[in-house]
């Protein structure tokens, strides 16, 4: 199954960086880029330890109703450099136009420079299916019943 994703360069947004694209026939994610502003591509976005910043891709995206953007992390920034995103994944709205940032977190020991055109995260189309809900006397029973966190005995 296919869906188009309608997007949009910001102005200042440099055209040489890829749009998200998949680099294998069976990724689930495309990856995002940032996209720095002018005066950042030379020194890149500099990401010490334990800060956060929002890394521009330069995007506006239109999704398709019924449909959601995931930001996911890269597997290789965060085993190889403890970079990952705060929230995880990040959902981007059907109805948002905004401009596509990616939320970043350093949890490694070093600063990270995130370059111009960096591959810094996946983006995942999902369908979304809305729920209601209402207010019951009482709720069915399980085999877990009210076991919370770790209650399943798998380590």
């Amino acid at each position: 199954m296919s869906v188009t994703i309608r997007v949009l360069r910001e102005d200042w947004a440099d055209p040489s960086v890829p749009l998200p694209a998949y680099q294998t026939a069976g990724a689930a994610g495309a990856d995002l880029c940032a996209n720095l502003p002018p005066d950042l591509r030379e020194t890149g976005l500099v990401l010490a330890p334990m800060a956060r910043a929002i890394c521009p891709t330069g995007l506006r995206v239109e999704i398709p109703d019924g449909y959601e953007m995931q930001v996911r992390p890269r597997s290789g920034l965060a085993t190889k450099h403890g970079v990952t995103l705060p929230n995880t994944p990040g959902t981007v709205d059907s109805d948002y136009r905004g401009p596509l940032g990616v939320p970043l977190v350093n949890l490694g020991a070093e600063p990270f420079v995130i370059r111009h055109g960096d591959r810094v995260a996946q983006a995942v189309i999902a369908p979304v299916i809305r729920a209601t809900y209402e207010i019951v006397d009482e709720l069915g029973d399980t085999a877990r019943g009210t076991g919370g966190f770790g209650s399943t005995g798998v380590q």
